[in-house]
């Protein structure tokens, strides 16, 4: 479990393919692996891996196929500049909003404005995703936790401050670049529960939650 709070720029430093459509990848990242152990997850610009390699400043992890058909292709590379966040701790401060590192996808930025010392960034939307992007809540974009500025119903926004553009990927994205997406996991199971005729409704007395799929038989 993550944050989205983006602790390093880290670096692919090697890369190579299993004959199984896999691929392991060593990464760059001193504060990653600061207090890491193989086993552990890490956050690759959005992207839940387990570091089973490490060494003072890289770690190498294994990527199944599946993670490399959803993610950005562009983003399995030697030299590129990834995100890094390790997994939160249960004491930590929730800086940013609950991310699993489990994308749903892509997105391609289809426009870039600068306003005075912001940047809003539109990326598109494809129509699966559409419903669970809602303006003012939250996505996270290659592992950094934003909020959603606009949202329509092939686009959504973010406004960037310099922080966010210095201290990430995002800074340096350009149109036409695309970007893993992972929805807000409370907007996932709402759409899960909706698509199954769920409902939720408060009781009467006891403060207690009720769940109704609408069938006469429940």
């Amino acid at each position: 479990m993550f944050t989205g709070i983006i602790e390093e720029l880290g670096e692919i430093v090697a890369l190579s393919y299993a004959d199984d459509g896999s691929a392991r990848i060593t990464v760059r990242g001193p504060l990653a692996v600061s207090d890491a152990k193989s086993g552990d997850s890490i956050s690759v610009s959005g992207v839940c891996l387990t570091a089973v390699e490490l060494d003072p400043e890289h770690f190498s992890a294994d990527v199944m196929g599946q993670t490399l058909a959803m993610s950005n292709p562009e983003q399995w590379a030697v030299g590129r500049t990834v995100n890094l966040e390790r997994a939160a701790a249960v004491n930590d401060r929730l800086g940013g909003h609950i991310v699993q590192g489990h994308i749903d996808g892509t997105s391609r930025v289809i426009d870039i404005r600068d306003e005075g010392t912001w940047r809003v960034i539109r990326f598109s939307l494809d129509a699966a995703h559409a419903p669970l992007v809602v303006d003012k809540g939250s996505i996270a974009i290659d592992g950094i936790s934003l909020t959603v500025s606009a949202a329509g119903d092939d686009w959504f926004e973010v406004s960037l401050i310099p922080e966010t553009l210095t201290r990430t990927t995002l800074g340096a994205r350009q149109l036409g670049e695309l970007v893993n997406i992972e929805t807000d996991i409370l907007a996932r199971h709402v759409a899960r529960l909706a698509r199954f005729g769920f409902s939720v409704t408060a009781g009467d007395t006891d403060g207690a939650y009720a769940v109704d799929n609408g069938r006469s038989d429940a």
